[in-house]
C-alpha cells in the first residue's frame, strides 16, 4: 500500500481535516477539562437535587410543627402534650410507665 492509496482512505481523510483536527480536541476540552466542564455540571445538577430534597424534607417538617403549634394553641391539648411527651404530672398523682416487651422469644 502506497503513500497515495493510504492518503486517499476515507478515513484518514475525514481524520486530516482541518476543521475534524480542531474539533476534537476542542469537544476534550469542553467536556473534561474546562472549569465549566460537562462532569462539572454533572456534579452540579447532583448537589442541586440532593439541595431541593433537603428543602422539601424541612419544608414537610415546618409544617408538621406549624400544625402542632396550632394544635397546642388550646390549653387542654398543651397540658397532654406535655404530659405525653414530657411525662409532666400534677401535684399529688402518681404516673405509671407500662413498657411492653416486644422481643419474641
Amino acid at each position: 500500500m502506497s503513500f497515495n492509496q493510504f492518503k486517499q482512505n476515507k478515513v484518514v481523510k475525514v481524520m486530516t481535516n482541518a476543521f475534524v483536527i480542531i474539533l476534537i480536541p476542542f469537544l476534550i476540552w469542553m467536556f473534561f477539562i474546562d472549569e465549566n466542564s460537562y462532569l462539572v455540571h454533572k456534579k452540579f445538577d447532583n448537589e442541586i437535587e440532593s439541595l431541593e430534597s433537603t428543602i422539601s424534607f424541612y419544608e414537610k417538617k415546618i409544617a408538621e410543627d406549624k400544625a402542632t403549634i396550632k394544635k397546642l394553641e388550646d390549653s387542654l391539648q398543651l397540658e397532654r402534650f406535655a404530659r405525653e411527651k414530657y411525662l409532666m404530672k400534677k401535684e399529688n398523682e402518681d404516673i405509671y410507665l407500662i413498657e411492653f416487651d416486644t422481643i419474641k422469644k
